[in-house]
């Protein structure tokens, strides 16, 4: 229960420091890097060498790309039928196709199951972030009116410079040489700092106005997002018999509201920012909601 009153507390709390003004507009960038360079990868270090890997492990993987080229279809169908541009497609694959797998799915994760499952959801993090460097920029290219050529130079720089994805290998192939038991502590403090400092940096960054207009887009978004997504990991879960705990966090963390990171592909490229912004904040609202749903269904399947 304490772990449910500090996603609340948290994110209420950046969303009242940003409506009084007690705090700098650009906040959340400080507390983003922060997030980004010492404590995701601290995460990778305290829980991925307990990772006891197998076949089943490979769920999580294929089940993040999955909802990722599912969102391509469903975006290219739903775009023709309503006449959509290019430039509205991309941003409804961009802002539908990728779950927020940390700084939402870990403090989530850590209030229903504990800790020690953040090891599987790690793995979807990680995958999620390879989706959205590979699948995701090559979407908004597609749909922007960024004059740039897509190369496998451009999709590599950013994987290898992305710190958690750093701390992610770091971790797994260290942990293979060398015995990180002793520093263990250390990892655990940083590591900390995830839930309560990402849920505080979301409450910054929500934005509601402007969403009566656009509702045809954000609900067909959250459907795809926080109800159909879930559904199809789910049935490949019954369908290939993957069980226990790697089949439930997948499922959970496929249900996670819309990626963050999304808005800032959609900037850096003049996708419509508004739009996806309007998403994100939208469905973090409506997905504590459907999230607490899909655990009632993956409790009473698995």
């Amino acid at each position: 229960m304490i772990n449910f009153v500090l996603i609340v507390v948290c994110i209420v709390a950046g969303m009242i420091f940003k409506a009084t003004k007690s705090i700098h507009p650009d906040a959340h960038k400080g507390i983003n890097t922060w997030i980004l360079y010492i404590a995701l990868p601290a995460v990778s270090f305290k829980y991925l060498p307990k990772v006891q890997w197998s076949q089943e492990m490979l769920f999580p993987i294929i089940s993040t790309f999955l909802i990722a080229i599912g969102s391509w279809f469903f975006m290219l169908l739903y775009s023709k039928k309503k006449g959509y541009s290019a430039r509205s497609r991309s941003t409804l694959e961009l802002a539908s196709g990728y779950s927020n797998t940390s700084f939402i799915g870990f403090p989530l994760i850590s209030a229903l199951y504990g800790e020690g499952l953040l090891s599987i959801a790690i793995i979807c993090d990680q995958t999620m972030f390879l989706a959205l460097s590979t699948l995701g920029i090559i979407a908004a290219l597609r749909g922007g009116n960024s004059s740039g050529t897509i190369s496998a130079k451009f999709i590599l720089k950013r994987l290898f410079t992305f710190p958690p994805f750093l701390g992610c290998i770091s971790a797994l192939v260290l942990s293979q040489v060398v015995d990180l038991a002793p520093v263990e502590p250390f990892f655990d403090k940083l590591a900390a700092t995830v839930g309560p400092l990402a849920l505080f940096s979301v409450g910054l960054q929500l934005k509601f106005n402007g969403w009566r207009k656009l509702i045809p887009q954000i609900s067909t978004s959250m459907f795809y997002k926080l109800l159909l997504a879930p559904a199809v990991v789910l049935g490949l879960a019954l369908l290939f018999g993957i069980k226990g705990n790697v089949a439930k966090v997948s499922i959970l963390e496929s249900a996670m509201p819309t990626l963050i990171s999304s808005s800032i592909i959609a900037e850096q490229f003049k996708l419509n920012t508004k739009l996806t912004n309007l998403i994100i904040g939208i469905s973090i609202v409506v997905g504590f909601f459907s999230i607490l749903l899909w655990f009632g269904v993956v409790e009473y399947l698995f």
